[in-house]
């Protein structure tokens, strides 16, 4: 009977950013602005570059173009909440709010793993069958694999917000973020939760593992006909192809790995900890997948510079 009287349908959470640290308002609020506008602009340019230049019209810039469109969305998602909270020091977020910030964060998150796996496939097709490449992934093939990542983040995570709202809370209302994810909220949550748990774990697992596993198969096999390159040089130049997207799936999935792993073992993790990780998964991919593509891929360093050129003129 006393649990019964201490749940409640909260009308707000309370974020709770990096507590922690003293003092983290006065330089995490002008460094996450920068993030965030250096974020917005990468993957801006990265759009525009690929729908204006004929040079980067080609399979691995559209998912390129694809993987910058859900990292916007995963960062505007989380835009307001986490500003409200480094720079006007508010932290409160409505219930209805946080189920819909999540929403966007896991279906976003979820559009980019499959993104990421379909870029994989890509390099694959382009180093071990380099003369049908263009016939194998034609542009009808690249907007389905687009299309099927949009629908199975959409699909997969309508659910947990459905769930979250028919549960009562009893455990208070602090997050250990400043924005609200799944796991973080369901703990809050008394009652049958372990249809969420259940479900969080199936998400983890058919979601971001399978396309993980195929990632490292996909890779495997690339490595493979890598080997049956006759010239060395031929050899580094099909890898150095692969370089930035290796890159962004250990910057991807590392983060995100960690900061699942520290759900499970909450009870022996700092709090701190927990709030570092969160942004780093959060924050950093988006960032650097348009600087990590620019760096290392001359064809958008040429496309950027004649961009710029005529802007100019």
């Amino acid at each position: 009977m006393s649990e019964f009287n201490t749940t409640f349908q909260p009308s707000l959470f309370i974020l709770t950013g990096l507590r922690g640290l003293m003092g983290a308002r006065m330089w995490l609020g002008p460094l996450l602005s920068l993030m965030y506008i250096t974020t917005m602009a990468g993957n801006c340019t990265v759009i525009y570059l690929v729908r204006t230049e004929r040079s980067l019209q080609e399979p691995q810039y559209y998912f390129l173009s694809m993987l910058a469109g859900a990292d916007i969305v995963l960062s505007f998602s989380t835009l307001f909440s986490v500003l409200k909270v480094f720079i006007f020091d508010l932290y409160e977020i409505a219930f209805d709010s946080c189920l819909a910030q999540l929403f966007f964060i896991h279906a976003s998150s979820s559009m980019g793993s499959g993104i990421l796996l379909a870029m994989a496939f890509d390099r694959f097709v382009a180093i071990s069958q380099p003369l049908q490449y263009t016939t194998i992934l034609t542009n009808s093939r690249v907007t389905k694999m687009g299309l099927a990542a949009f629908l199975r983040g959409v699909a997969l995570m309508t659910p947990l917000p459905i769930l979250l709202k028919r549960l009562p809370f009893c455990k208070g209302q602090m997050l250990s973020y400043s924005y609200c994810i799944h796991p973080n909220v369901m703990k809050l949550a008394c009652g049958q939760v372990k249809i969420n748990i259940f479900y969080g774990l199936v998400l983890v697992i058919f979601s971001f593992g399978v396309d993980f596993l195929l990632i490292a198969i996909s890779y495997a096999l690339i490595f493979q006909a890598v080997m049956g390159i006759a010239s060395r040089e031929g050899q580094m130049k099909a890898l150095n192809t692969c370089l930035s997207h290796i890159f962004i799936v250990f910057i991807y999935y590392g983060p995100l790995l960690a900061i699942t792993v520290m759900h499970r073992i909450s009870h022996r993790s700092s709090p701190i900890a927990h709030a570092v990780l969160g942004n780093i998964y959060l924050f950093m991919p988006p960032m650097l997948n348009p600087i990590v593509y620019s760096l290392k891929t001359k064809q958008i360093r040429s496309a950027l510079r004649k961009s710029l050129k005529i802007q100019t003129r």
